[in-house]
């Protein structure tokens, strides 16, 4: 982790931390984000831990919150609810392109990303949230290249790895197809249309080869397939443009607040 001179900062820099039975590890975590933000508060938010978490954040010297509905997301919404000031020249999120690791727990925000970012997921999903958010509002965005390590002994992850995944991948394909309707129902409509052109090729020869049509139930399911098809594409362009507009609104909501240095312009 690489030392900071708060030298170079204008403002104030507040470092939040939720936790949830962290004894084994939320003391080592303060201090190390003290060696590198010297100048910087702390702010540890504990989610009904039921160990020391509260005492040792507090011993290391971090002002303790409490937030009593259980979830990283809900604990998202509180610190950003109490937050007055996160500064930084630009966020890091970890979001696909060239970057390597959307579900990063480190992040700086700005004080315009937490006062737009409206933190509807509840748990680890809240990652891919935040990024699709910077992403989609051309947030400034970049990637700080940081150690790794195991945990230490005795601590253990939060993560289930196949609930949390599911919970992840969901999250990622509502957001795509909110947030790129078009793309999202043209493959709808690709996958319909296939559907329904692989129902109706048999039928077609059948009618070439005799005129007769057989199999009628098979010939309706098609054809409803096929509307659907077209129904599904005219949805993706109706709400292609409702996303634009909804886009354009959150960005000049974005806009609207007061950048760093220009609260009194």
């Amino acid at each position: 982790m690489a030392v900071i001179n708060n030298a170079e900062f204008t403002g104030k820099i507040a470092v939040l931390i939720p936790c949830y039975n962290e004894e084994k590890t939320v003391a080592q975590v303060v201090g190390n984000f003290r060696t590198a933000l010297p100048g910087a508060d702390f702010y540890v938010y504990d989610n009904n831990s039921t160990d020391e978490t509260a005492r040792l954040a507090a011993t290391a010297g971090a002002v303790v919150r409490f937030e009593k509905r259980q979830g990283k997301g809900n604990v998202l919404r509180r610190m950003f609810s109490d937050i007055e000031k996160v500064l930084t020249g630009f966020v890091s999120l970890i979001f696909g392109r060239e970057l390597t690791d959307m579900l990063s727990g480190y992040r700086i925000f700005s004080r315009r990303f937490v006062k737009s970012f409206p933190a509807l997921a509840t748990g680890f999903e809240t990652e891919t949230e935040l990024t699709v958010h910077a992403l989609e509002l051309r947030m400034p965005v970049a990637e700080i290249i940081t150690p790794y390590g195991m945990r230490p002994s005795g601590s253990k992850s939060k993560l289930h790895t196949y609930r949390d995944g599911f919970r992840i991948l969901k999250t990622i394909l509502t957001l795509f197809k909110e947030e790129r309707p078009l793309i999202f129902f043209s493959l709808v409509f690709v996958l319909l249309a296939s559907l329904s052109v692989i129902l109706m090729i048999p039928i077609f020869i059948t009618y070439i080869e005799t005129g007769y049509v057989p199999r009628f139930p098979t010939a309706i399911l098609s054809t409803g397939i096929m509307l659907l098809a077209f129904l599904s594409l005219f949805c993706g362009f109706i709400l292609d443009t409702v996303t634009l507009g909804r886009r354009e609104l959150k960005r000049l909501a974005y806009l609207s607040i007061p950048a760093p240095g220009n609260s009194g312009r």
